[in-house]
């Protein structure tokens, strides 16, 4: 099966000072493996999230292509659909969706998505030049190419499945050492049974000296965050073993000063 891509070779990656060289090594054998395997378009497309802002809206479209079914966030609901990709073009089935009532701009948003997406064979476009940031190139029902943005999944990055845990965090924060003075945000592990009822909240906070991918913290509320945890391979001596990545809020309070 033949598929268009607009470019193969890879640039070298760039990654933020702050992050250590392990984590460099992660992304960059992740990457290996990415060039390693076949490039399928499909297996390229799973192994991204792909991210689209159309111009005068407040949050972005953004497509997770799972195991036969597209997820499509669209600001408001949630949209998802099966996917295949058959002769150079992704082809979907109908869609459902939540049914969460949206402000104007993202219900306007949220039909642009569905007529994209809703039970079409759907032309597309994959650059693979710059492997951190690839795009995908779709075209929308009217004949106009709309250009997602890729980000490599953790998984992908990490080349494993996160386990899933829940830390309740403090608005408050202290001043810890780690490998170096700085800032702690201060946890208690929750743990739930398969009815989501609490089993088990830690009773004392304890300093948590590593970062949360994607999670900003507030010092007027109390969360409880659900992170995806993935154990790093090779870690440094001075270095913890596992990355975090917030998957999402499920509990928010605000504290009263």
């Amino acid at each position: 099966m033949k598929f268009k891509y607009l470019a193969l070779a890879l640039l070298p990656l760039s990654i933020a000072a702050c992050q250590s060289s392990d984590i460099q090594k992660f992304t960059d054998t992740a990457v290996n493996i990415l060039n390693q395997q076949s490039n399928t378009a499909d297996r390229t497309l799973s192994s991204y999230q792909w991210s689209y802002q159309p111009s005068g809206t407040s949050k972005p479209i953004v497509l997770n292509f799972g195991d036969k079914r597209l997820s499509i966030a669209t600001g408001c609901n949630t949209q998802g659909t099966s996917w295949q990709v058959v002769n150079d073009k992704i082809v979907t089935s109908d869609l459902m969706s939540t049914m969460i009532g949206c402000p104007s701009d993202l219900a306007k948003q949220e039909q642009y998505a569905a007529s994209i997406f809703q039970k079409r064979e759907i032309p597309f476009v994959l650059n693979t030049a710059n492997v951190e940031q690839p795009t995908l190139t779709v075209t929308d029902a009217q004949g106009k190419q709309v250009v997602f943005t890729g980000k490599m999944t953790p998984e992908t990055k990490y080349q494993s499945q996160g386990e899933t845990i829940f830390l309740e965090v403090s608005p408050e924060t202290k001043s810890c050492t780690g490998v170096a003075p700085q800032t702690c945000l201060l946890v208690r592990e929750i743990k739930y049974d398969d009815k989501g009822i609490k089993t088990q909240v830690d009773k004392d906070w304890t300093y948590f000296y590593d970062q949360i991918e994607g999670f900003k913290h507030n010092p007027d509320e109390r969360q409880v965050v659900r992170i995806k945890r993935y154990e790093l391979k090779n870690p440094a001596a001075d270095q913890s073993k596992y990355a975090y990545v917030q998957d999402m809020i499920i509990e928010r309070e605000t504290i009263k000063k």
